[in-house]
């Protein structure tokens, strides 16, 4: 069978490339292996059945537990016999990815993308083996194919993952009792989240960041605030802590681990392994199709996604790059494009980055750090959410938002929050930035009284120094 395009992998890179080019009119088959817990096939990849949709979804719960029980005393509201089911927050949490992954499925339909459940591998640069679940081998041929197979947990050659006390992230998503302690190898996005779910439903939580910089990624100032918070909320972050050893119990693990101050053990329930990520490409046979890797394992792409040949593409985590779904969509919407003659630009600065901890941490564009290592200069303007009138409101004062512009011509360069609801706060730093606008543009757009998105207003305002609530 032939196809106009193949996309090998339907996460949000996957199945938003295999959606456009169906808008666009292209014939297009998207394949992929995923079957989730009743060992049916399901659309979404990592992203919606174990990643970030369920993730989202005990976050949620999560905060609702912890902020009836330990916040809505002030706002004069008190619950007796406040308790929580485990099992139901997890009911719940399906419901939510099977309605998503059928979501995507409806949409292939409407869009006329064919869906083959199953692992696809290069024959040649233009023709694919499809290896079904029951065995079924399936030949087609394509003038074009995306790659996009995503990426798998990192492993940690001192801690394998038995599924049962040491987990990976799609374990810490899955427990049906909260433990009575939780170490976490890992100080990342993946590890802060999970580890502040299972710390609001009552575990004791240790979270070993390898680095001696806390969110090394992050702005320097937001990273310092983060630390603070998070320790303050009773997370307990080790600073430049190696795994040495882990010692099987009959009832714990003992973790052997070395930071500054010498060699140290611990005791603890379960382990969460969140090192990070690793490319997918197993079995894709792409030395096959003329396909590059690196030494990392990811697939090597010039600026216009293209691996190798005109015709093959590779987007999201299987390729250098942040491991964030909404980098892989914008990629696979590009190249949707790109295959059917247009012209599309992804702007990589402009991707924003999110932590759903609470206080919620979100960037976008550069940190003062990268600024300095690169010469340029630039100016700051910081608002704190403490005098913000809806976060008083809300009983959620704590963090900031920071704006960085070009010292000479106002642009804004960067923006960095830590605070309630930044997750949604950044989009509005994104479309100034995709607008080349000036810190002035923000410092002069009208925002809502009482609003959150008024501490990003008064922030533009301070990079003037003229901030009115501070």
């Amino acid at each position: 069978m032939h196809y106009d395009v193949a996309v090998i992998g339907a996460g949000p890179g996957g199945y938003e490339a295999a959606i456009r080019c169906g808008q666009l009119g292209l014939n297009t088959v998207c394949i992929d292996q995923w079957f989730n817990d009743d060992h049916k096939p399901a659309l979404g990849g990592t992203c919606l059945n174990v990643g970030c949709i369920p993730s989202k979804a005990v976050l949620d719960s999560s905060e609702n537990y912890y902020r009836t029980r330990h916040k809505l005393h002030d706002h004069g509201i008190s619950v007796d016999g406040l308790t929580i089911d485990i099992r139901e927050m997890q009911a719940r949490k399906t419901r939510i990815v099977k309605s998503l992954t059928a979501g995507i499925e409806a949409l292939f339909l409407k869009n006329k993308v064919a869906w083959i459940a199953g692992h696809g591998k290069f024959v040649d640069t233009h023709s694919l083996e499809v290896v079904k679940h029951d065995g079924q081998k399936l030949a087609l041929t394509a003038d074009h194919i995306i790659i996009a197979t995503g990426s798998q947990p990192a492993i940690h050659d001192k801690a394998k993952v038995d599924d049962d006390c040491i987990v990976d992230s799609t374990g810490a998503l899955a427990f049906q009792a909260v433990p009575k302690s939780l170490a976490v190898l890992g100080g990342g996005v993946v590890g802060l989240e999970l580890g502040s779910v299972w710390h609001r439903l009552g575990a004791k939580v240790h979270i070993f960041n390898r680095g001696d910089r806390f969110l090394s990624r992050a702005d320097e100032d937001i990273a310092k605030q983060a630390f603070r918070l998070l320790q303050a909320q009773g997370l307990e972050i080790k600073l430049g802590a190696q795994l040495e050893k882990v010692n099987h119990g009959k009832t714990q693990l003992k973790l052997q681990y070395r930071d500054g101050g010498g060699d140290h053990s611990i005791g603890v329930e379960k382990l969460l392994v969140a090192i990070g990520r690793q490319p997918y490409t197993e079995g894709l046979e792409c030395h096959v199709a003329g396909i590059e890797l690196d030494d990392k394992g990811f697939i090597k792409t010039d600026a216009y996604c293209r691996a190798g040949h005109g015709h093959l593409f590779a987007i999201g985590d299987c390729t250098r790059g942040p491991m964030l779904a909404h980098r892989a969509s914008v990629e696979g919407i590009a190249v949707a494009e790109r295959i059917a003659g247009f012209a599309p630009h992804v702007n990589y600065q402009g991707i924003p980055w999110v932590i759903y901890t609470w206080p919620e941490i979100a960037w976008a564009g550069k940190t003062e750090q990268e600024l300095q290592r690169d010469g340029i200069r630039y100016k700051v303007g910081q608002f704190p959410f403490l005098a913000n009138g809806r976060a008083k409101a809300m009983g959620e004062p704590e963090g900031l938002i920071k704006i960085i512009a070009d010292e000479k011509f106002d642009t804004v360069l960067g923006v960095h929050m830590i605070g309630p609801n930044v997750s949604e706060l950044i989009s509005e730093a994104v479309v100034a930035m995709e607008f080349q606008a000036s810190a002035e543009d923000l410092a002069r757009t009208v925002h809502a009284h009482p609003t959150l998105s008024e501490a990003v207003h008064e922030a533009a305002l301070a990079v003037g120094g003229r901030a009115i609530h501070i």
